[in-house]
């Protein structure tokens, strides 16, 4: 399962809230998929990159379970 447990971290660390996710094309029901650990798209993944100068190791890690 790929969590994103640390997005959220990334996010709190540089005091971005999910307003200024929105703004870089991140809709509300887009980080509800995020913050439920349901899969995205990979242009999801890079519009998050993009907005938080970032690689995905940085926002998303595999988990077993």
């Amino acid at each position: 399962m790929i969590t994103y447990n640390k997005l959220f971290h990334l996010m709190l660390d540089r005091k971005i809230k999910a307003g200024d996710l929105i703004r870089h094309g991140i809709s509300a029901p887009t980080q509800q998929r995020l913050r439920n650990n349901k899969p995205v798209d990979t242009k999801t993944i890079d519009k998050l990159c993009k907005a938080l100068q970032c690689q995905p190791g940085d926002i998303m890690e595999y988990k077993e379970g």
